[in-house]
């Protein structure tokens, strides 16, 4: 029976529908693995089980009388622990929050609610979605399913991790510099980040709001379609989303006129960028892409100085705007003090880790009366620009092929040096400073057994596309 949690949500609902097996059961074969195997993995924070079933024999008592809600309906996933869930504890996997109960629930809980989906439980990250290791969690330690003493990335480690676990059929994360795409990559699993808007961020506890997206985990490129067309539409609580169609998988077909045109990164197959496995996963995706018919040219990226500077202030200022709410007053840690500023002094340095408080006091600097026009005006402008040109390049190309990663999964503890996490950050922060879609594609293994990645870049609302060629690559690519 175990073999079933390796099937695609689209195997799931035949079977389903066919009365091979019950939601029941599936969803019990997905908590008896929880219960095998997250004691080392470390995905989950709070597991949901009593509710899991619950909603799974509701889903299996709709099946029964023709009343089926869509492809996900008594499907097990999870999510992301910044993600509000009404009446579920919701931490952020910070002490600030650890004992925090929203009393609603995000957008995107209650569209999953709405399509039958059935929730396992809350997922790691690192704190705040601050950190791209898996490490920063105040409350648990993650580690890479493949190989355990690895990082499973970040900083949605939970939601790569479970998948790559078979922990849950699909999860939910957040991206807001590569926190889906690079876990995903580790882990050797599908992580998308949609075209900024395609999914509500209401109810999604922000870092840093122009820039966060709802990003998915799977572990197939169709997959991912079916849980973005449940996800995407106009939500009224979030202005920034938008209502522009997303098109179901299924029915995704490219303009067969003339041949797709892939654009590769000039710099970031430069030599000493890249580790030599993940170059040469890259020189094989050119290669299968050219043998689907693709015509590949190259393509300079838009100064990366000034990308990873814009990406670094924007990110610090927000976040330091976002997290001054947590003040220990309203909800979150607290501690009694004599005077309002020790208050907020002592529950903001026992509330928050090294890695928050350092964003933070950053942040709060670069929007200083002497810096801000310095620094984030500067920033913004240097963003503008970047977006221009790299909508530029998709006047001529159709997609990126880029890395996800500069390297595979490194060990527990190791610490970057500056260059390592420049490379790093260069393969994921254009897609988020410009508002693209981008897709990380699981590309084999190296020679330690560690999964290889390679990543799509699209023009906005080319989900489609990046979906159809990674199932293209799929069939082509054992």
């Amino acid at each position: 029976m175990r073999e079933l949690i390796k099937r695609s949500l689209a195997e799931h609902r035949i079977a389903l529908d066919a009365g091979d097996y019950s939601s029941l059961e599936l969803t019990r074969l997905y908590l008896e693995e929880i219960e095998r195997r997250d004691g080392d993995v470390g995905a989950y924070l709070t597991v949901t089980a009593e509710t899991a079933i619950r909603d799974a024999q509701e889903a299996d008592a709709r099946r029964a009388t023709g009343c089926v809600r869509g492809a996900l309906d008594g499907i097990p996933y999870a999510l992301k622990d910044n993600f509000c869930t009404d009446g579920v504890r919701t931490t952020c996997a910070s002490n600030m929050l650890k004992n925090f109960v929203p009393p609603y629930d995000a957008a995107v809980v209650s569209r999953l609610k709405a399509a039958g989906a059935v929730l396992l439980g809350k997922l790691n990250m690192d704190e705040f979605a601050m950190g791209s290791t898996g490490e920063t969690s105040a409350l648990r330690r993650t580690r890479n399913p493949v190989n355990e003493n690895c990082v499973p990335g970040g900083s949605s480690s939970g939601s790569a991790a479970a998948v790559a676990a078979l922990e849950a059929a699909f999860t939910l994360g957040s991206d807001t510099g590569g926190s889906v795409r690079q876990p995903a990559a580790f882990c050797g699993v599908y992580g998308m980040k949609p075209t900024y808007g395609v999914i509500s961020r209401y109810g999604m506890i922000a870092l840093a709001s122009s820039l966060d997206c709802v990003g998915v985990v799977t572990r197939s490129a169709e997959d991912c379609g079916t849980v973005l067309s449940c996800l995407s539409g106009k939500d009224a609580r979030d202005a920034t989303s938008v209502s522009h169609p997303f098109p179901k998988f299924s029915q995704y077909k490219k303009d067969g006129s003339r041949p797709l045109r892939v654009a590769v990164v000039r710099e970031l197959m430069a030599e000493g960028v890249l580790s030599s496995d993940v170059r040469h996963a890259l020189q094989l995706a050119e290669k299968r892409l050219e043998e689907l018919g693709a015509e590949i040219g190259e393509v300079s990226l838009p100064s990366p100085e000034a990308a990873l500077a814009a990406y670094d202030v924007i990110c610090a200022v927000e976040a330091a705007s976002n997290l001054a709410r947590y003040d220990g007053i309203r909800y979150g840690y607290s501690e009694a003090a004599e005077e309002l500023f020790e208050l907020y002094a002592k529950n903001r340095s026992k509330g928050f880790g090294y890695e928050v408080k350092k964003r933070i006091l950053f942040g709060t600097y670069l929007m200083g009366k002497d810096q801000r026009a310095l620094y984030y005006d500067r920033a913004q402008q240097a963003r503008a620009q970047i977006r221009e040109r790299m909508l530029g390049i998709f006047k001529q190309y159709d997609l990126i092929l880029s890395p996800t990663a500069s390297t595979p999964a490194f060990s527990t503890g190791t610490t970057l040096s500056a260059a390592e996490q420049r490379r790093a950050d260069l393969c994921v922060v254009y897609a988020s400073l410009a508002g693209l879609p981008a897709l990380s594609v699981p590309f084999g293994k190296n020679a330690d057994g560690l999964p290889l990645a390679i990543q799509l870049i699209g023009a906005p609302f080319a989900e489609g596309l990046l979906l159809d060629m990674a199932k293209r690559l799929e069939e082509v690519t054992p």
